[in-house]
C-alpha cells in the first residue's frame, strides 16, 4: 500500500523549474533513496511533502492527507531531520528530547519513560546533561535520527543526514535507519552519496529536477549494466546531459 503518492509534481520559483512533473509512490514500511547530486531538486520536493512548502501543480498526498489543504494532519504522522541536524546546540542531550517531544504533543510521564529507554539504547546515559555541542557528531546524528521518531511517526523524512560525516559513522546511522523500517515505518531519505543507494529497497535518481530512473539499485545496475550506483548516476546524467 502507497503511503505518498505523487502525480505530475511541478515546483517553480519564477521561470524556474525546480521539480518538473514527477511521478512516484513510495510503500509502507519502504527504504525509499530520492538520489541526486546537489541542485537536483531533492530538498524541494521534500519540504513539499513534508508540508513545509506548496506545488505549484500535481497531485500529492502523504499518509492519506492531501498537501494543498491537510498539512498540518501530515505534519502530525510524519518526523524530519534536516542535513543540519536539527537540534539545539546550547541545551543539553535531555533537554533537546524533551523539548521535541513535547512539540510532538507528547504528555510528560510518557516522554521521561521513552527518554530513559532512548538514552539506554543509544549509550548515552552518562552524557545527558551535556549540551549538543559538547558531543561529537556521530552522536548528535543518532540523536538527532532518534529525536525525530521518538513519537512514532508513519514516515520519516531524512534530508541529507549523513552529510560532513565518516563512511564508519554512516553505515552506523544506515543500521539505525534499517532497524526503524523493520519495525514498519517508512523512511523517505535524500542523499548525493550513490553508495548509499546500496542499503535502500527502491531509489529515484534525479537529475536537474526530473527523476530519470527509478527501480531497486539491483535493477539499475543491472538495465546500466554497471558495478556500482556510482557508475548508474554517471551514465544517467551523462545520457540526459546528450538529450538521449
Amino acid at each position: 500500500m502507497a503511503i505518498i503518492k505523487v502525480r505530475n509534481l511541478v515546483k517553480k520559483f519564477g521561470s524556474f523549474t525546480a521539480n518538473d512533473q514527477l511521478t512516484f509512490d513510495v510503500g509502507e514500511g519502504e527504504i525509499f533513496g530520492f538520489l541526486g547530486a546537489n541542485g537536483a531538486g531533492k530538498t524541494t520536493a521534500i519540504k513539499i511533502l513534508c508540508g513545509l512548502s506548496y506545488p505549484s501543480s500535481g497531485e500529492i498526498e502523504v499518509a492519506g492527507y492531501n498537501v494543498y489543504n491537510e498539512r498540518e494532519n501530515i505534519k502530525k504522522n510524519i518526523g524530519y531531520m534536516s542535513q543540519k541536524f536539527s537540534l539545539y546546540e546550547d541545551l543539553t542531550v535531555s533537554e533537546n528530547i524533551r523539548l521535541y517531544a513535547g512539540i510532538y504533543g507528547m504528555g510528560k510521564k510518557k516522554i521521561i519513560t521513552r527518554e530513559e529507554e532512548l538514552l539506554e539504547r543509544l549509550g548515552m546515559m552518562a552524557i545527558r546533561k551535556r549540551r549538543i555541542s559538547e558531543i561529537p557528531l556521530g552522536w548528535k546524528q543518532k540523536l538527532a535520527f532518534s529525536v525525530a521518531v521518538f513519537h512514532n511517526p508513519r514516515i520519516v523524512f531524512l534530508d541529507e543526514p549523513t552529510g560532513g560525516v565518516d563512511p564508519i559513522t554512516r553505515r552506523q546511522f544506515w543500521e539505525l535507519i534499517h532497524e526503524t523500517a523493520e519495525q514498519g515505518m517508512t523512511v523517505f531519505v535524500t542523499t548525493h552519496y550513490m553508495d548509499e543507494a546500496e542499503y535502500c529497497d527502491r531509489v529515484s535518481i534525479m537529475v536537474d529536477g526530473r527523476i530519470e530512473a527509478l527501480d531497486t539499485p539491483v535493477r539499475m545496475r543491472s538495465a546500466y549494466q554497471a558495478a556500482n550506483m556510482n557508475e548508474v548516476f554517471l551514465k544517467i546524467a551523462m545520457k540526459a546531459k546528450n538529450g538521449k
